[in-house]
């Protein structure tokens, strides 16, 4: 068998389900506008719940909402039946996925809600079904058929349901304002999270770790210090912790081009003086800016009196994931 007929076939399901997307732009009307509504004047959580595949894709949309700024989660209408119908309260908003809108494990819950008085927002890709005539908005996703041949799997269906959540989580996203800072609280353990979350005092070198030594240091001194901490750098500072310069890889590499004794030579007069500081309550990635804007690969962490505190270098943001 040649290569064709597959990439044949994986086009003509593309292209399909691109056209039943197409067809959802028509369909943000008022009644999308009112779903909306009710999820942003939701007091408690929206829940989502939804039954096969349709519940796989209701799993994802409250994930979506969840970490956009939409407290959300997912309740299985099965179990619903048997116990966790006690999850949701009268507080909350339900958003129910059936491509029929006749899905028996979904439909059973109506009666209870309408008991609870908990709004109700259903995707179907039938407008006169019962899920969709007891919805307080009801948002169509339905397709003239699916991507499956025999037109029997859930495919543009499913895709049209994915991507209406989607709409949904951004309009509210968008409304509420959410930021960037709100996002990384959400995803603490992402690249994003760690770029907007993490501090210099999170990841820096402190107490007994900090290569310092006193102004007058010789220079010999002074390498050892650099070697036993391993940060290609030592600070130099005064009786009372000042920072007065710093010394690294690259002055050393220009006093030994000059020729100096590295016994007799004392670090001051081979540090660099005035050096860039930061202070630890500033974010890892701008300490990350500094050092790029600057050419440099280490910097001095200083307190409100100029005092060392700690010191990174670029390994340390590589290590905690900023870079």
């Amino acid at each position: 068998m040649t290569d064709e007929p597959f990439i044949s076939i994986g086009k003509r399901t593309i292209l399909m389900e691109l056209e039943a997307v197409k067809a959802l732009v028509d369909r943000i009307d008022d009644c999308f506008a009112t779903a909306c509504r009710i999820m942003l004047e939701c007091r408690g959580r929206i829940i989502v719940t939804g039954m096969g595949k349709s519940g796989h894709v209701g799993r994802k949309i409250a994930a979506t909402l969840a970490s956009t700024g939409t407290p959300a989660f997912f309740v299985h209408p099965g179990e619903a039946s048997h116990g966790d119908m006690g999850m949701i309260t009268r507080e909350d908003v339900v958003i129910a996925l059936s491509n029929s809108g006749e899905t028996a494990e979904v439909v059973t819950l109506l009666p209870l809600l309408k008991r609870l008085g908990t709004p109700l927002v259903s995707l179907t890709g039938n407008p006169e079904s019962t899920l969709a005539k007891e919805s307080e908005a009801h948002l169509n996703t339905g397709v003239e058929k699916e991507a499956c041949p025999l037109d029997l799997a859930p495919t543009s269906s499913t895709t049209t349901a994915l991507v209406m959540g989607d709409a949904l989580a951004v309009a509210l996203l968008e409304t509420r304002g959410f930021t960037e800072e709100d996002f990384a609280f959400s995803h603490p353990g992402g690249s994003l999270g760690k770029r907007l979350l993490l501090k210099v005092k999170d990841i820096m070198h402190a107490g007994k770790r900090i290569p310092a030594v006193i102004e007058g240091t010789s220079l010999s001194d002074a390498l050892l210090e650099v070697t036993s901490k391993g940060l290609g750098m030592t600070a130099i500072i005064d009786e009372q912790r000042k920072v007065t310069g710093i010394f690294t890889d690259g002055d050393l590499r220009r006093a030994l081009d000059q020729g100096v004794d590295p016994k007799s030579t004392p670090i001051n007069e081979v540090m660099t003086s005035h050096c860039q500081t930061i202070t630890p309550d500033i974010l890892a990635a701008e300490a990350l800016k500094i050092m790029d804007d600057r050419k440099i690969n280490a910097l001095i962490c200083v307190d409100s009196d100029d005092k060392v505190v700690g010191a990174i270098n670029m390994h340390d943001l590589l290590k905690s994931g900023v870079v």
